[in-house]
């Protein structure tokens, strides 16, 4: 299934993994981030059903990675789904990374291919998952110097 129009309206980008996943809701048509979590993979369809009950979205924009299609199949139901290529989406969530978050300190100095984010990174590939799917980048719903503005769920 394909959205008609992937670029207004509340979009879910999902990151899937066999144990977590990431997942980014984007408002598109103010072009801005609302939340993004990292979290055990099992409870991705609930979470994505509680935003569908408070906000109703648009279009779901899904990784085509092994673990993708058993939750194509869960999400049919909420909105068109969207299958884009994620190959790559870890390397370029880092340096996605650094755009938001720039290195402060000690880590200034490293080159940056060596610099690793002191978090998961699931969220952010969802981040650049969408934000390839979109053609354009979104915006992070924290300043840079506050850090990670994701909620990481995968310790409950």
């Amino acid at each position: 299934m394909t959205a008609a129009n992937p670029c207004s309206g509340l979009v879910v980008a999902i990151d899937p993994g066999r144990s977590k996943c990431g997942l980014v809701l984007a408002d598109c048509t103010r072009g801005h981030v609302l939340d993004a979590l990292v979290m055990a993979t099992e409870q991705t369809v609930e979470q994505l059903n509680q935003w569908h009950q408070r906000m109703h979205l648009s279009s779901l924009v899904l990784g085509n990675g092994t673990f993708s299609s058993g939750l194509d199949q869960q999400l049919q139901h909420l909105a068109p789904i969207v299958r884009v290529n994620e190959a790559g989406t870890t390397l370029r969530a880092r340096d996605r990374y650094w755009q938001i978050w720039p290195a402060r300190g000690w880590r200034r100095l490293l080159p940056h291919g060596l610099r690793l984010p002191p978090c998961e990174l699931d969220a952010i590939a969802a981040l650049v998952l969408l934000e390839d799917h979109l053609g354009q980048q979104l915006e992070w719903p924290r300043p840079p110097s506050r850090g990670p503005g994701f909620r990481n769920v995968t310790e409950r």
